[in-house]
């Protein structure tokens, strides 16, 4: 097998670094949530169980590639799903993995017990 051309590989960078953004646990939860709807990052933070800095920098992450964004209200802001491509591609990831079954959390290359 060959290695990709540096061409080729350059034009994968954008694909590479929104699956890399997806990637994370805790922005996966954070898409998965504001996909039921507009959050707080109090309600993010609480539903998350993650510290609230840290829900922010993930958020400040998905909104520099454009998933997510917010809006103010009162004094604090509301986040929301920017894209409506990424209902799709949540779902349609929902639709492979039942489809694979425990393949994938199976695959020796990505299990979290490594």
């Amino acid at each position: 097998m060959t290695m990709a051309s540096s061409d080729t590989r350059s034009k994968l960078a954008p694909a590479v670094a929104l699956f890399r953004s997806l990637a994370d646990p805790a922005r996966l939860l954070i898409v998965r949530r504001l996909a039921q709807g507009e959050a707080p990052v109090v309600e993010l933070t609480a539903q998350c169980g993650l510290a609230q800095s840290t829900v922010s920098e993930h958020l400040a992450c998905l909104r520099d590639c454009g998933l997510v964004g917010s809006r103010p209200v009162g004094r604090a802001s509301v986040h929301f799903i920017a894209q409506p491509a990424l209902f799709d591609l949540l779902d349609a990831a929902q639709v492979l993995l039942a489809a694979t079954g425990e393949a994938v959390a199976l695959c020796p290359s990505y299990r979290d017990d490594q």
